[in-house]
């Protein structure tokens, strides 16, 4: 992965207020990050905020022994190449645990503990509003709201991977990347329901696949080259549906999720101009929608196993 510094405000600034940057389209008064700002001394080094609010934040730093303030959101974390001992001293409680790979933290809203961490660590952190969650359990039919447990270096691989899946996604084709961290939130917040609550959740299967109507309707606007919301949001609306259950029944129609759909129908395009244009791969990328050429090939060499340029050749 990259690892340009985006430009960030400084601890300081993230603790005490909002900025709007084009890198960092701030949802909330106060920025998710900035508890964390403050404790850590540092700056993320990626972080995207969607329009849910969830945020997803890419951090590295040293030890810590300070206290973490309560938070506005939930927060979701797992570990990148990490092994350190953890201890959470909440009131007269300690809780301990091991920074690992295929471990979780899960930091509820409103809760403030005292954190001894003796090295460095790795770590991607979701920030979840509780009215995502809410939202979320709504629409997957769950009665009744239970509390979200607190975890300390909790080994969870399903919640970790699917945590870690946001990697790749924090730069590259904003409307492509921005689809699939929505969705991401999304079945994070239910993964979490089902798993990190006093009770586990229980999800209703959807009745069946999209009508032909919606189905076209959704396919439509995938496939537009226009400035078209590709919001999970809209796909949803246009279905009638909520958005829990739309990707379910997209599923159900197609085979693929709304990301991996989109993400097929991308390679395709790129395959075609590869093949039956000279246009240079830079000028492929942009017309695409990604923000860089290395962005581009980085994304075609995880689907077909070569760079652009290997393709073309090959191709023709």
């Amino acid at each position: 992965m990259d690892e340009t510094i985006l430009r960030v405000p400084s601890p300081e600034d993230l603790f005490r207020t909002s900025r709007r940057t084009e890198e960092q389209p701030w949802t909330a008064s106060r920025p998710p990050a900035g508890e964390m700002a403050r404790v850590l001394g540092t700056t993320p080094r990626r972080i995207v905020t969607e329009i849910s609010g969830s945020s997803i934040a890419h951090w590295k730093h040293g030890e810590l022994h300070d206290v973490v303030e309560p938070m506005k959101d939930h927060v979701i974390m797992t570990y990148i190449g990490t092994m350190q001992r953890l201890e959470r001293r909440t009131g007269k409680t300690l809780a301990s645990g091991t920074a690992r790979p295929g471990a979780v933290t899960i930091i509820p809203s409103g809760t403030s503990s005292r954190w001894d961490i003796g090295g460095a660590v790795n770590v991607l952190q979701l920030y979840l509003p509780h009215a995502v969650l809410e939202r979320v359990a709504a629409e997957a039919d769950t009665a009744g709201s239970a509390p979200l447990l607190e975890r300390t270096g909790h080994l969870d691989p399903t919640t970790s991977r699917l945590l870690m899946s946001a990697v790749d996604v924090l730069d590259g084709s904003e409307a492509l990347d921005a689809l699939f961290r929505q969705q991401l939130a999304e079945l994070l917040a239910a993964r979490i329901l089902s798993v990190h609550t006093g009770a586990p959740a229980s999800y209703q299967p959807a009745s069946g696949g999209l009508s032909p109507t919606a189905l076209r309707r959704a396919i439509e606007r995938l496939r537009s080259d226009s400035d078209t919301d590709l919001s999970l949001a809209a796909l949803a609306a246009d279905a009638h549906l909520s958005r829990f259950h739309f990707c379910r029944a997209f599923k159900q129609s197609t085979g693929l999720s709304p990301h991996a759909w989109l993400r097929q129908h991308r390679l395709a395009q790129a395959s075609t101009l590869l093949r039956d244009t000279d246009e240079p791969v830079v000028s492929i990328a942009v017309a695409l929608g990604y923000g860089s050429q290395s962005a581009f090939g980085a994304a075609f060499r995880r689907l077909t196993g070569e760079t652009p340029s290997e393709w073309r050749r090959r191709a023709r």
